[in-house]
């Protein structure tokens, strides 16, 4: 017997062997019923599964998006839009088993060419439906709409591609079938609007300007970060560049799968509930971005997580900002985020005030690796003051052709100062068992694929960090790939400071004393051009006898000096260390001592070389 559930995607696992069913009605059914109880995939299961039907809907997508490019001419400006539309339109709304709103039926769309009645505003009605039908703020509906109404009704898209239907009728008819079935039977909990992005604009040429900016965080990746927060139930996550919403979709499902774990079915319930009402909260400032992400939310099964279209740096307050909690401060204990690299410390300026916002918890960032070795700025030595760096992560090739910059993941305890002797973890893992193509028409069975136990590494990396005993050993002190070492704080300035501030001592009245005398000087030469003749001989011995004393500070100023130059280069040094040693490479010791091998390989070599030359000589 055979055990299925939408906990477990509907995968069969086995219960046990039974001739009949006849233990249902024995004592054999309690011990029938702990056993279900027990019946959930494993980690690994989970992950190959996930892989799977990620892979599947990147076919569909590609197929789709080719579809849309090749045969009915659709611009890539529209298709992340009209899919996500179409979308919404096909799920419909389903509460304690009753029918709030149909999906919208292919039938439905008549291809009709009436500005009232064409197939734009038939599904743009049943997106309308189902936004109402949602817990949604009336200001965030219409946003929602505006967005999509550029796509189904500003644009031609409606007249007849073909007598009897629209270009929008044919498009729907393949979302109809080959997308929107992966929401509406099982709750995958898939980051889907990413994927969706990704693949639509692996055929979009993206600016110069933004190719760094417009990247989204891999869904394995996000998971990776989300237990590197030890995000739980009881979490408060926000993202401040919330993209299509990733990091919410991977703390939601390790939020929910926590909550699984309360016993009774009431208080699970409500748990979940808050969870998706009140516990995530994502800011993004880009309008498309910004639709993506509420839609993965609904495909959460889910239209009240707090997204807000807004600009995290300039305008959000640090509230919930809507709903009836809207004047409340958001309670984050978890901070995630990709930020765009164009920022300000290339997006620690992000790190800096969220982090400031908090008090206490976990951050994760992933970043342009070099923030953390300078490029980031004043940004990340404010950020050590008020928290602790507890990981540097060398990331590998994630992004895998649609981002040129090398990405680390930096990981914090909020609102603690790092203290002087803390150790960090810095760890390379640049090969994290996946094998990466950019292959456009490959799905991501091809295009990324577990070479050599990704899981495991994966693992391995959140044991590492949070101090637990990892079951493999990738990443160890004895292969160079774990390295385990201070990094520079406040706390290194005190002795220079000492230093610096007694040369001062020495210095500094000498150069203010040399400073009144030189004014004086100036009023002595106005008074001598202005003086008659008796009075002039006084004022011009006055102004030697000065002139002498600067001289005299002057040689003593300049055998203070070299010491003044000394101590504030060693003080200028270790300032600009703090916030800039956090990468991997600045902590890995290059052994420069050859091997007796080596040695023997450079002597061998020199001697070959003498030879020839004796031989060419004679």
């Amino acid at each position: 017997m055979y055990y299925v559930s939408d906990e477990n995607y509907n995968v069969p696992k086995q219960v046990g062997e039974y001739e009949d069913l006849s233990f249902l009605a024995t004592d054999e059914l309690e011990e029938f019923i702990e056993k279900i109880d027990l019946l959930y995939l494993t980690e690994e299961e989970r992950e190959k599964l996930t892989q799977k039907l990620e892979a599947q809907i990147e076919t569909n997508l590609k197929n789709l998006n080719q579809e849309m490019r090749d045969t009915y001419s659709i611009s890539e400006a529209y298709r992340v839009k009209l899919i996500s539309g179409m979308i919404i339109a096909g799920l419909g709304v389903v509460e304690n088993g009753n029918t709030i709103v149909s999906p919208l039926d292919i039938d439905e769309l008549r291809s009709k060419e009436d500005k009232r009645s064409h197939d734009g505003v038939i599904i743009m009605n049943t997106i309308s439906s189902y936004l109402e039908s949602k817990d949604i703020p009336s200001e965030k509906i219409d946003l929602i709409k505006t967005n999509f109404e550029q796509v189904f009704i500003q644009t031609d898209l409606y007249k007849q591609y073909q007598p009897g239907e629209s270009r929008l009728k044919k498009v729907y008819i393949t979302v109809k079938k080959d997308i929107v079935p992966f929401f509406t039977k099982q709750k995958y909990h898939l980051d889907f609007t990413g994927k969706l992005f990704n693949v639509l604009n692996d055929w979009v040429k993206v600016p110069d300007g933004d190719q760094n900016d417009v990247v989204l965080t891999p869904r394995y990746v996000c998971d990776l970060m989300a237990k590197l927060c030890q995000v739980n139930k009881d979490s408060y996550v926000w993202d401040y560049a919330a993209g299509s919403g990733g990091f919410l979709v991977a703390s939601m499902k390790a939020m929910i799968k926590d909550a699984n774990q309360i016993e009774d079915k009431e208080e699970r319930n409500r748990k979940i509930n808050n969870i998706k009402m009140k516990q995530l909260l994502g800011i993004e400032l880009r309008p498309d971005m910004y639709s993506l992400a509420v839609l993965n939310m609904f495909l959460m099964g889910d239209g009240s997580t707090h997204i807000l279209c807004d600009d995290s740096l300039r305008n959000y307050s640090g509230k919930y900002e809507q709903g009836s909690n809207k004047e409340d401060e958001f309670p984050a204990d978890v901070f995630l985020l990709n930020p765009p690299y164009s920022e300000k410390g290339k997006g620690f300026n992000f790190v800096k005030l969220a982090l400031s916002r908090m008090k206490g918890g976990h951050a994760a960032v992933l970043i342009q690796e070099n923030a953390g070795a300078g490029e980031g700025g004043s940004f990340s030595r404010d950020i050590l003051d008020n928290n602790t760096l507890v990981a540097s992560i060398k990331m590998g090739d994630i992004f895998c052709g649609r981002s040129n910059v090398q990405t680390a993941i930096y990981v914090f305890d909020v609102a603690h100062a790092h203290p002087e002797k803390k150790k960090v973890k810095f760890i390379d893992f640049t090969n994290d068992g996946y094998s990466r193509q950019n292959r456009k028409k490959s799905n991501q069975e091809v295009n990324l694929r577990d070479a050599d136990d990704a899981i495991g590494r994966y693992k391995e990396i959140v044991d590492i960090v949070l101090d637990c005993e990892p079951e493999t050993n990738y990443y160890t002190s004895e292969n160079g790939l774990l390295i385990i070492d201070t990094i520079t704080t406040q706390a290194a300035l005190k002795d220079p400071k000492k230093v610096l501030d007694k040369v001062h001592e020495r210095i500094d009245p000498l150069r203010k004393e040399q400073t009144a005398l030189e004014k004086d000087l100036k009023d002595i030469d106005r008074k001598i051009k202005e003086a008659k003749d008796d009075k002039k001989a006084t004022l011009e011995k006055e102004q030697k006898e000065k002139a002498n004393k600067v001289d005299k500070l002057k040689k003593k100023i300049s055998t203070i000096e070299p010491d003044l130059i000394v101590a504030q280069n060693k003080y200028n040094d270790i300032f600009n260390r703090i916030g800039a040693d956090w990468t991997y490479n600045q902590h890995k010791q290059i052994d420069t001592m050859p091997s007796e091998n080596e040695f023997k390989r450079t002597v061998a070599n020199y001697l070959s070389w003498k030879l020839n030359e004796i031989f060419k000589n004679k």
